[in-house]
């Protein structure tokens, strides 16, 4: 073994010409036209975005089932907690709550967001502000009670030549004068406007409508047709390329398992897992043993192998 004596010795091994501007600019030429020819002829899928407008002309009834759910405070979102409410503590892990932490950054009021201040913009309809005064000017219980007969209702509706729906009899109070009328401005476009109202000169806030579209079956649907759905692996960064990024594999992995796969806590615990498999995985140049596995496994002199085999 050669004794290091802290000095430089000069090469004595051979020497290969190589121009590195010449290959950079070869391989930059390549990769420009692949990426050219590969974007013409397999170019990302123009999926068209959802609408509120589509949800509720495609399937009425189940807009209205979700808009009376957003009323009486059954909803997913009504029960979500931060940020959009206080129902809930949110997502937690032992001591740690961001949810909580950060609070309610967006409040919203189901009942208000999606069908009292929507409504409110048809002042030209007396007998629909009457059925809204009567609705609110019931107790507690009643109101309850015309959203539970009036929602069981409409799983046996059925849809009219002009889009509305036909429901059996029923003591419903105001609600279904209240859900006709949502209805009507959903599908001319109005209900999305209204809820994309806010003080900014842009409007590029979409919670409100996409939270109300998720409470729905509307896009549960449309991912499920992707293959996006939690127990179909999904993530990925465009739609129609099941099953997803790859490199994603290992994030999605974890909620097909138990403890994960039925936890309310899911996506904390997961985020906490790949935290600590990421803090590991900097980490192992510095754990004794591991750091020792190319030595015990030498895949890189397979790799080399042309290097290795000069110096034999």
């Amino acid at each position: 073994m050669t004794r290091y004596t802290g000095q430089t010795r000069d090469w004595k091994g051979p020497y290969a010409a190589y121009d590195l501007v010449k290959e950079l600019c070869i391989a930059l030429g390549v990769i420009t036209l692949l990426a050219v020819v590969l974007t013409v002829l397999l170019s990302s899928p123009d999926e068209k975005p959802s609408t509120i407008a589509q949800w509720s002309t495609a399937t009425p009834a189940d807009f209205e089932s979700t808009a009376v759910s957003e009323l009486d405070g059954t909803s997913g979102i009504a029960g979500y907690g931060p940020p959009y409410n206080h129902a809930a503590e949110g997502q937690h892990a032992a001591f740690l709550k961001p949810q909580e932490w950060l609070g309610v950054s967006h409040p919203i009021d189901t009942p208000s967001a999606y069908v009292f201040e929507p409504l409110a913009t048809i002042a030209n309809d007396p007998a629909l502000q009457s059925a809204i005064a009567t609705y609110k000017g019931a107790s507690a219980s009643q109101q309850k009670a015309w959203s539970e007969a009036y929602a069981k209702a409409l799983e046996n509706a059925t849809v009219a030549a002009n889009g509305t729906l036909r429901v059996a009899a029923g003591a419903y109070g105001p609600v279904p004068a209240m859900m006709n009328a949502l209805l009507g401005l959903a599908q001319t476009g109005g209900l999305e406007g209204n809820l994309l109202r806010s003080n900014q000169f842009f409007q590029t806030d979409y919670t409100k409508p996409l939270l109300f579209m998720a409470d729905g079956k509307l896009l549960e649907g449309r991912a499920e047709s992707e293959h996006l759905l939690g127990d179909q692996w999904g993530m990925m960064n465009e739609t129609g390329s099941y099953p997803g990024q790859s490199w994603l594999w290992l994030y999605t992995f974890w909620y097909q398992i138990e403890p994960f796969k039925n936890s309310e806590n899911a996506d904390i615990l997961v985020v906490l897992v790949m935290t600590l498999l990421s803090i590991a995985f900097v980490c192992i140049p510095f754990i004794p043993g591991v750091r020792s596995i190319p030595r015990w496994i030498p895949v890189h002199r397979l790799i080399w192998r042309e290097h290795y085999s000069r110096l034999r």
